[in-house]
């Protein structure tokens, strides 16, 4: 059985490549592609939001998704996504649990929200880029 040192970071991987996927389909496909930033911003204004929140939630999962894809800042983007995630587990709220409802359920933002927040603690993982080696800086090392 391989210790998890050797796992955890390719688990971290699977992690992130999930939520940046999930992320990018949210931000890009979903709210740029299929409604349009229009649509988007009509959408949040038509529940009550200003709807420059459409557009600042649309992008910040489509920039979300990318950096996790590419293990760019991968543990401030993933707090960075949690108000979003929190603010669409609130909106679905009351639509009950399962997503399968009529309207969505709670059950899949809030499993994402949980799932954020595990990302954000084990960090980018395997196969991530190195941004301080991007920036000239060395990586910080750790003392036991």
């Amino acid at each position: 059985m391989p210790s998890t040192q050797v796992t955890t970071p390719y688990a971290a991987l699977l992690l992130r490549l999930s939520l940046g996927a999930i992320m990018l389909a949210h931000g890009a496909w979903l709210k740029l592609g299929v409604f349009g930033l229009a649509g988007t911003m009509g959408f949040f204004g038509s529940i009550g939001f200003p709807p420059i929140l459409g557009a600042i939630v649309a992008f910040g999962e489509t920039a979300a998704g990318i950096a996790l894809i590419t293990g760019v800042l991968v543990r401030p983007a993933a707090l960075l996504s949690l108000p979003i995630l929190i603010g669409a587990t609130a909106m679905h709220a009351g639509n009950g649990w399962l997503f399968s409802a009529p309207q969505g359920g709670w059950e899949f933002p809030a499993f994402l929200t949980a799932a954020m927040l595990v990302q954000a603690g084990l960090g980018a993982g395997a196969h991530a880029l190195d941004v301080s080696r991007l920036l000239g800086r060395a990586p910080a090392t750790r003392t036991a």
